[in-house]
């Protein structure tokens, strides 16, 4: 058995490998070959022969356009809202849903919040869009009460919070499990320690429940930063029209315009260059900083 070959352990174990070849092949064409050809962004494209070298060309073209600085100040807003603004109601959502003491209405609770992340953004948006149009349920609803219709998807003041409104709806009961997983698995024991040493169930709640979710809430907040430039493509372009592009238009929504509609591949490259070296950036500061404020991170 030890002296088997490499071959021969794939070979035995062949099933599994074929179960994990798809995700492989995934992350090989979506994931790997994207970072070797990000060399484009300092080359010239073209669909024949060589690729003359260019050098900062591109980046020098997206900094000096006036719509870039925009786009860019979209991005951190949206993002902000999306990754800093709900992050806390994530925690708030786990900390309720412990304090559930029917376990059916619990488990309800749980299902119902989840469902929305397995809808797609597509269908969100018609659920949404159809919400909030003149005659949706939310004027219709407001019409009852004395108030006035008001077209909340070509409004550019409501936009960016209804994008954050139904991030929040699709992404509660999903971004919570891992803060309620967290919870679950104190060890009761501390529970029953602080019961009769006569805590009350605030005390138990700021002094063994919040101090088990530190951890986990500095990892996935470091974690949310690396995707803080992306803030939701596939939302992002569903929920945008003519009358609030200019106040919703991201860096991917740019990168697919440029790239994919307009063909110019090497521009869109250089923007997404930007975009994720930023990423690292702001996972590695963050990172630092933890570690050294709070002696947590994402990797010891």
């Amino acid at each position: 058995m030890k002296n088997k070959t490499v071959i021969q352990r794939i070979w035995a174990e062949r099933v599994l490998y074929a179960l994990l070849f798809p995700t492989m092949l995934y992350f090989i064409l979506f994931k790997v070959l994207p970072v070797i050809n990000m060399r484009l962004a300092f080359f010239q494209f073209r669909a024949r022969g060589n690729w003359p070298f260019v050098g900062l060309k591109y980046f020098k073209m997206i900094f000096s356009s006036s719509a870039f600085a925009q786009i860019l100040v979209n991005t951190l807003i949206i993002s902000f809202m999306k990754y800093v603004l709900l992050f806390p109601f994530f925690v708030i959502f786990a900390l309720v849903l412990n304090e559930v003491k029917n376990g059916l209405f619990r488990k309800y609770v749980q299902t119902v919040s989840y469902l929305p992340h397995f809808l797609s953004w597509v269908v969100i948006a018609g659920i949404w869009i159809s919400a909030l149009s003149l005659s949706g349920s939310v004027n219709q609803l407001a019409s009852f009460f004395g108030g006035e219709p008001i077209d909340y998807m070509t409004d550019r003041n409501a936009i960016r919070w209804i994008l954050m409104l139904c991030e929040g709806w699709r992404s509660l009961g999903w971004d919570s499990i891992i803060f309620y997983t967290a919870i679950i698995s104190i060890n009761e024991t501390l529970y029953e320690a602080a019961e009769i040493d006569g805590a009350n169930r605030r005390q138990i709640i700021g002094h063994i429940i919040f101090p088990a979710l530190v951890t986990p809430m500095i990892t996935m907040f470091i974690l949310n930063l690396g995707f803080f430039l992306n803030a939701g493509f596939d939302q992002v372009l569903n929920f945008s029209n003519a009358a609030v592009e200019s106040t919703v238009d991201i860096l991917d929504t740019y990168i697919y315009r440029i790239g994919i509609e307009g063909g110019q591949y090497s521009l869109a490259t250089a923007a997404s260059l930007i975009k994720g070296l930023i990423g690292v950036v702001l996972v590695l500061v963050t990172h630092v900083t933890s570690k050294k404020f709070t002696g947590e991170g994402v990797w010891k």
